[in-house]
């Protein structure tokens, strides 16, 4: 929350950068935290080296695998738009019925995207 804070006072700083990367490290499965801390590193994904790029990608599918489908839907199609062929290529090892729960919301939203081994009904109020 440091970073999230530090960035809204005073703006994108790449000097900052050790704040978020100490983050993931410190609290990497908190909930309430990765919802936010996702969709600040989404926003800034081409800016991170590798290895915090694979920290958000990997938090981007555990969001969907632990049920959190509306907040992961809005990582999606919001800052993480232009990531997405690899934030979807992600959800390949998630858990079927959360990635088709994950498919059906995106669906509802409108947003026509390929969701690893879920087969896309065209009627999403099934």
């Amino acid at each position: 929350m440091l970073y999230s804070v530090e960035v809204r006072r005073s703006g994108f700083d790449p000097g900052k950068l050790a704040r978020l990367d100490q983050s993931y490290e410190a609290g990497p499965r908190e909930g309430w935290i990765a919802l936010h801390r996702n969709r600040v590193t989404l926003a800034i994904f081409s800016m991170l080296n590798d290895a915090l790029q694979e920290k958000a990608v990997s938090e981007f599918a555990a969001m969907v695998d632990s049920g959190f489908i509306k907040e992961a839907a809005f990582n999606l199609t919001g800052a993480g738009w232009v990531q997405q062929d690899r934030l979807l290529a992600s959800l390949s090892q998630v858990d079927i019925v959360s990635r088709e729960a994950f498919a059906k919301r995106l669906a509802r939203d409108g947003v026509r995207v390929s969701v690893p081994g879920v087969e896309v009904d065209e009627r999403w109020w099934r």
